[in-house]
């Protein structure tokens, strides 16, 4: 099974008719502030793969990252940061929103939230765009070396119980300080991209 460490910079798109041709990809999501390149970079044992920035709301473009020919991760533009121009924001919602709702070979999104913040209005609004693919989503509650054990295991709990509706919402920890969660979100990851038995399948077909 390849590895999310094989991660890297592939191309950046900023329109629709822009994106490559792909045979698998997996996005991930979330509000600004939430650690979403940090999530990515941690994930990929790099600390500069994914911009990370003081300031939220810097991703403006869709950023494809490669692990095997064809077979990709999608940093998608951060939602939730009012201080951007009016008409940038448009843009964003306008890209995420047909992104998500049309493209064929994305086969799982990554929402990220701040475990402290977590399900906020823009975030339901994500979950509610995507959930009606019927294609998985994995909501990384991030930051959790903030919270005590307590706290983390409460919301947890509390997340799993408010998405309990749409049965293909899975929810866990991370933290890209302690780097809790790592091999878990990789799995989920790559078992959407390759399958856990097919992953030939999936190289033949990027070959073909």
């Amino acid at each position: 099974m390849p590895s999310l460490q094989q991660l890297k910079f592939f191309i950046t798109v900023n329109h629709l008719v822009d994106l490559p041709q792909t045979v698998a990809e997996v996005a991930f999501a979330g509000r600004s502030n939430a650690g979403k390149s940090s999530a990515i970079n941690t994930l990929a044992k790099h600390t500069r793969l994914a911009f990370t920035s003081k300031t939220p709301g810097r991703t403006q473009h869709i950023n494809y990252f490669e692990i095997t020919d064809g077979v990709h991760v999608v940093d998608l533009p951060g939602y939730g940061y009012a201080q951007v121009p009016n008409a940038v924001r448009k843009h964003w919602e306008g890209l995420l929103g047909e992104y998500l709702r049309s493209r064929d070979e994305l086969k799982g999104l990554v929402v990220i939230m701040d475990s402290r913040h977590p399900l906020k209005d823009l975030d339901w609004q994500m979950l509610e765009w995507f959930a009606p693919t019927g294609k998985p989503i994995h909501i990384l509650l991030t930051k959790s070396d903030k919270l005590t054990r307590q706290e983390s295991a409460k919301q947890l709990s509390e997340v799993k119980k408010a998405v309990a509706e749409w049965p293909q919402i899975s929810v866990q920890l991370f933290s890209s300080l302690k780097k809790t969660g790592v091999e878990e979100a990789e799995k989920r990851v790559l078992g959407w991209l390759y399958g856990e038995d097919d992953t030939d399948a999936v190289e033949e077909k990027a070959n073909a």
